[in-house]
């Protein structure tokens, strides 16, 4: 289970009974602000106790599907646009309109926490929303497996997720053309 600073020290009482339970190894200081009572918690879990507002998009929630092999260098993660810069140098920050954020937002457990990360369905808008910022090659493999699993997914969200980001009538036209 991972807990933040302010839980840790309600748990253990005091700032004092908090550090000398890390000493001890009741209790694990992954990062500043970050507790757990395992030793290792993958880093996504980690950044999303972090950064609680966060999804995961883009490389990182590819990966996470399984649509790419290839594993990304950094997170990326989507904030509202009028939030804080993420200083942390692991993380890619992806600033993104206040009502579009938590379109298509799925909440998993994963090692003893939870991480928000964009549904399979707004990941294709997504793919097709930066087409031209990604390279051809990495595009074509992410659109591949998504042609694959193409059935598995809900289209009609995929439609109504396009539909409410900016350009829907060139991401429409593209998922007509490329995907079904």
């Amino acid at each position: 289970m991972l807990y933040s600073y302010e839980d840790s020290v309600k748990h253990y009482g005091t700032k004092y009974l908090l550090k000398k339970a890390v000493e001890s190894g009741a209790i694990y200081q992954l990062e500043k602000g970050v507790y757990s009572d395992n030793g290792y918690v993958p880093a996504e879990v980690i950044l999303a106790v972090k950064y609680p507002k966060a999804v995961m998009t883009m490389d990182s929630a590819f990966y996470h599907y399984n649509l790419t092999d290839v594993i990304p260098e950094k997170y990326y993660l989507a904030t509202d646009r009028n939030a804080s810069k993420i200083a942390d140098k692991r993380v890619v920050q992806i600033f993104e309109k206040s009502d579009l954020l938590d379109l298509g937002v799925e909440i998993e457990e994963k090692n003893g926490g939870t991480i928000r990360i964009y549904s399979r369905e707004r990941m294709l808008v997504e793919l097709l929303r930066h087409k031209s910022k990604i390279p051809f090659d990495y595009y074509k493999e992410v659109l591949l497996n998504f042609r694959e699993i193409i059935y598995d997914l809900d289209i009609r969200a995929v439609q109504d997720y396009a539909e409410a980001v900016p350009k829907s009538a060139r991401i429409m036209e593209t998922l007509q053309m490329e995907v079904l």
